[in-house]
């Protein structure tokens, strides 16, 4: 049996990854939702003077589903569904992005009702280096008797720096997939050779005899 979306999400049913061109489409459930906190758009929303670039939005390789198995039988599907994005430009010239991301949870042959765990990351990039990144956690739930559960998930607070603000690309997964700074190469040490291993002087052997 095929369950119905919980939550706000109401009549939205995903039905895969949704294409480009809808990720920042005005005037569905879950755009509205996720820019203006409910099902409808509000009157008189401001228009922005100088609005953001923000690119469409990428999916990062292997990021549009996720697998958990119990044996050799699969216990649930996760699949990545809508994707919104709102990017605002902040006073110093820097973008602030937000990206909204739904997902399904679709139980296997060895999946039974309960709450399950959604993991999924946003990567800001910029001549394909990560600028930015940050990974959220969120939970779906299938009730007893359903066979699928639908998660929310908004992760904000990446701010793109002023001097990428119009070259920037932005990428979207299930997953954990976070990128840090780099770990600074060590120096390689000197070992001190110890007294065992060290070369005994010229002629000392023949002074020993």
């Amino acid at each position: 049996m095929v369950g119905k979306p919980i939550g706000l999400l109401g009549a939205v049913v995903i039905a895969g990854l949704a294409t480009s061109s809808a990720f920042a489409q005005e005037g569905n459930v879950f755009s509205n939702l996720f820019k203006y906190g409910g099902t409808t758009v509000p009157p008189s929303q401001p228009q922005d003077t100088e609005p953001a670039y923000c690119p469409t939005v990428d999916v990062f390789e292997g990021g549009s589903n996720l697998r958990t198995v119990a044996g050799a039988n699969v216990r649930t599907q996760t699949t990545l569904g809508k994707v919104a994005r709102e990017c605002t430009k902040l006073q110093d010239g820097s973008v602030a992005v937000k990206v909204g991301i739904e997902a399904r949870v679709l139980l296997g042959p060895a999946g039974t009702p309960g709450r399950f765990e959604v993991p999924a990351s946003v990567l800001i990039k910029s001549d394909e280096k990560v600028v930015t990144s940050r990974s959220e956690r969120t939970t779906a739930v299938v009730e007893p008797g359903e066979a699928q559960g639908f998660a929310q998930l908004i992760i904000d607070g990446l701010i793109v720096p002023p001097a990428l603000a119009n070259n920037y690309d932005i990428e979207v997964g299930l997953g954990s997939r976070t990128v840090g700074k780099p770990a600074k190469a060590r120096k390689a040490k000197s070992r001190k050779p110890k007294p065992t291993e060290a070369q005994a002087p010229e002629g000392a052997g023949d002074a020993a005899q």
